[in-house]
Formats: C-alpha cells, structure tokens, sequence
C-alpha cells in the first residue's frame, strides 16, 4: 500500500486523511463517507467542465501530498494520468466506476474510448462509486474503518430513498412525452435506467457557444422525432432559444447538471440535491 507520511498541524487534533477528487461529484461522494476525518479537494470546481479541464502546477501539489486520489476512469478525465506521473504522486488510486455496467458512447464531440462515461447519472452507479471510495478509505485509513461503514451505508439508505423517488416521479410522466432533445449527451445512463428517452443532435459541440448551423440541427432533430422538451446547456443567447421554442413548439427546459455540481449554496451542491433539482426540471418540463 502506498501511504504518504503526514505532518501535523497540530499534536492535538488528528490529522485527516488528505483526498484529491478529479471533479464535485466525486468530492461529494468522498465526504459523504469520509465524514470529519478526511479532508477532500475537487480538482474541478462547482460548474466546471471536466472535459476541458486544463490542469495547473498548482493541481500537480495538491496529488503530491494526499494519500488518496479518485477518479471517474472510463477516459472521462484525459489530462489525470499525466497529472499523477508529473506530481510523482504515491497515492493510493480509487477508479470510482470500477465494476459499473456500462453502456456505450452516443455520437457526440468527446472521445471516451467507445463507453460513455457519465455512469453517476443512474444513482444504482451512485452506488457502486460510493462502495469503492469506501474501500479506497479502509485501505489508506484501517483505523477509520467502521465510522467509513456507517457512513456509506447510512448513505446508501438515502440513495435508495433517491432512486425510488425519481423511479415515482418518471412515473406521473405520461408515457408517450418521456423524450428529450439535450445539447450534452451525458444523461444515457440516466434516461437508460429512469425509462425517459434522450437524443443529443449529432455534430453540435458542448465546449462552444452554438452556431447557426447547430441551432439548426437541434430544430431539424426535434421536428422530426417530435420531442416534447429540449434542454439547452449551451446556448445562451435568447435569440436563439426563442428561435428553437418557436419553430419546434417544444417547451424549454431548465439547467440541467451533468459532470459537475453547483456551488454548495446552489440549486445542486451535493450529488442527491443535483438529482433531484434535474428530475425536478424534467417533470416541469416534459407535463402536458
């Protein structure tokens, strides 16, 4: 096992496990089952974008010095490898969607090796996640092992709870509008598990301001399928959305959040309240 020698702030307080989390969601997970004995950093910040994400010297010290690093894996975060090599980091590495079922990658602008890898937005993966940071966490920290177990499972309980109520809340949706257009394809395995059915119009980019072109792509797929709701993550220019709204009929949704959660004051500052502030929007949205 490699283990990093720690100095003390402090002879009388104990010293906390230092984690580097490659994004919120997963920062998240780590302190639901870390609790007050770990000390978490999320390379990415609320409302990042880690796909784009260019790292820093200043992220090459962060994994430097902790003694546990989690990463989504499935190629969702290109630039880490390098990152980890540059900081000669000897930090034990949780992949977070080991043992995940996954589902292949939509045609949309990232390359992520075939398998789409956003598997948090079914909250089962949630679940899946969670038990591998707790086994990172025994692993680097054996003396915190059970407060680790009680946490993850008293979380586990609520993530339960949280996909019994989306599986409700797809329930009062009428069958036949359980479809959206989204700009980011990044809600597969959430529409695959929740029954709602989900197209990303093909060529439009996710890490630019969208075209004319584009916009005409979104118009042209939601007319043709008959979508009942498009969500817009990148386009911001109300001109064009009111375009869309007007030439398709179909309603608007809300922000939805994907690969990073808000910040901690916001409508999705941890994984559950991002869940459910999205479910929320669907259902707003996708009513007769």
């Amino acid at each position: 096992m490699a283990v990093l020698s720690s100095s003390c702030f402090g002879a009388h307080a104990q010293t906390k496990i230092s984690v580097v989390a490659t994004f919120t969601i997963l920062a998240d997970f780590v302190r639901q089952v870390g609790g007050q004995r770990v000390e978490v950093v999320s390379l990415v910040g609320p409302n990042g974008d880690v796909h784009a994400y260019a790292p820093s010297p200043a992220d090459s010290r962060k994994l430097a010095g902790a003694r546990l690093i989690v990463e989504n894996g499935l190629n969702l975060e290109g630039w880490i490898s390098r990152l980890a090599k540059a900081s000669a980091s000897k930090a034990r590495i949780v992949i977070a969607s080991n043992r995940v079922t996954l589902r292949k990658e939509g045609d949309h602008d990232h390359d992520h090796g075939g398998v789409d890898p956003h598997a948090w937005q079914n909250v089962a993966n949630a679940k899946v996640y969670v038990a591998n940071i707790l086994d990172g966490l025994n692993l680097v920290d054996p003396a915190g092992k059970t407060d680790y177990e009680a946490r993850a499972n008293a979380y586990m309980e609520k993530l339960d709870a949280l996909d019994a109520d989306v599986r409700a809340a797809v329930a009062k949706i009428p069958a036949g509008r359980r479809r959206i257009v989204t700009t980011h394809d990044a809600f597969g395995y959430f529409g695959q598990a929740y029954g709602i059915e989900l197209a990303a119009p093909a060529g439009v980019s996710t890490e630019a301001a969208v075209s004319a072109k584009d916009v005409a792509k979104i118009i042209a797929q939601i007319k043709k399928d008959k979508f009942p709701a498009v969500f817009l993550e990148n386009v911001s220019d109300p001109r064009l959305i009111d375009q869309i709204a007007r030439e398709t009929g179909a309603k608007i949704g809300g922000a939805l959040y994907s690969d990073s959660l808000s910040a901690p004051d916001g409508p999705a500052g941890t994984y559950i309240d991002m869940v459910r502030h999205n479910i929320s929007e669907l259902t707003k949205a996708l009513a007769p």
